[in-house]
């Protein structure tokens, strides 16, 4: 049994968090901060928990979170980077869901987030937690960067084409569908059910900063540089990703459909569907599953890859407790195994 704490418990992805380890054997659950609500019940706030969690939302302390095996940041990018190295240094393993250790370029993170890294000697130290790639790397580390909602979505989509060089880097698109969950739980005018319900948008597509993070991991598949088009949209569904995904073909490539299936058939949460398939984000919606399908429009030198996961669980919470289970040697699909929500 591990101690676990959570720092920003009261956001979609910190709620994620203890909806998912209040039922994992072999965690215990011993802190959750909240600046907002310290002193409140967490299951006062999040009803759902009652029975579950029976705790208290206490302040940021790192005294008290050193006393973790595990510390969780659900939190605003900027935080993590302020408490992870002493926490490293007494011990503690830090799983990060903000985008604090995502980039490998300090200077780059300063350009998309609009401040200055607190601890760049520590981002080399960051595995990132895409267990589809580095799950050995995972198993070794004590400072895991949690992938982004987008990235994992468009990542895991592109990159059996990327790993076997049948796709044309310099030219890959990302068109990608977010549910409105992905901003976070904050109040905010554009988010209002009465801007968002009946309508849907483009947005950054001038640039997104989640852009960086994805052209890096493809990258690295690649063994060379990507350019990727990346448009985000925000669609009138609360949770979600769908991604659609276009590359071209180098000549005669091979079976693509058998390409996606070979490279995904040991993985626990990728499940790559039969051909003429069209998964829809409800198939996997409060899942950890990423479901792909793949196609070649007219028998033509365009690969479209469709790929869905629910943000707030393989996208953010759920691939976070999976990458736990590798660092302390669980079975990687422990607490995980839930079916989606249907209808």
């Amino acid at each position: 049994m591990i101690r676990a704490g959570i720092v920003g418990g009261t956001g979609y992805t910190g709620v994620e968090l203890l909806r998912i380890l209040a039922l994992h054997p072999e965690v215990e659950i011993v802190v959750v901060t909240s600046r907002t609500d310290a002193g409140l019940r967490v299951d006062a706030l999040y009803p759902s928990l009652r029975k579950h969690i029976d705790i208290v939302f206490s302040l940021p302390d790192t005294a008290r979170l050193a006393q973790c095996d595990v510390v969780f940041f659900a939190t605003p990018n900027g935080t993590a980077m302020l408490m992870a190295e002493e926490l490293l240094e007494r011990g503690v393993k830090v799983i990060d869901l903000s985008a604090d250790f995502r980039l490998q370029d300090a200077e780059q993170w300063r350009h998309w987030y609009g401040m200055a890294h607190a601890c760049p000697d520590l981002i080399r130290r960051a595995v990132y937690g895409l267990p589809e790639v580095n799950r050995e790397a995972i198993k070794q580390a004590d400072l895991i960067a949690c992938p982004g909602c987008y990235p994992t979505a468009v990542q895991l989509g592109f990159l059996p084409l990327v790993e076997s060089g049948l796709v044309d880097v310099r030219h890959l698109i990302a068109d990608v569908k977010s549910g409105v969950s992905g901003a976070g739980r904050k109040a905010e005018l554009a988010m209002l059910m009465s801007e968002t319900g009946e309508s849907f948008k483009a947005y950054a597509a001038s640039g997104h900063r989640h852009l960086p993070e994805i052209t890096q991991g493809l990258a690295q598949a690649a063994g060379s540089p990507v350019t990727l088009t990346f448009v985000p949209h925000l669609t009138p569904m609360i949770r979600g990703i769908h991604a659609t995904l276009y590359g071209q073909l180098h000549g005669d490539a091979a079976d693509v459909q058998m390409l996606y299936e070979r490279r995904y058939r040991n993985e626990p949460f990728v499940d790559v569907l039969p051909q003429g398939s069209h998964p829809d984000t409800r198939n996997v919606r409060g899942s950890n599953h990423c479901q792909i399908s793949v196609c070649q429009p007219q028998g033509g030198q365009t690969a479209v890859v469709l790929s869905v996961i629910d943000n707030l669980v393989k996208g953010a919470s759920g691939q976070a407790v999976q990458s736990m289970n590798l660092m302390f040697g669980f079975e990687e699909t422990l607490a995980l195994n839930t079916l989606a929500l249907y209808p």
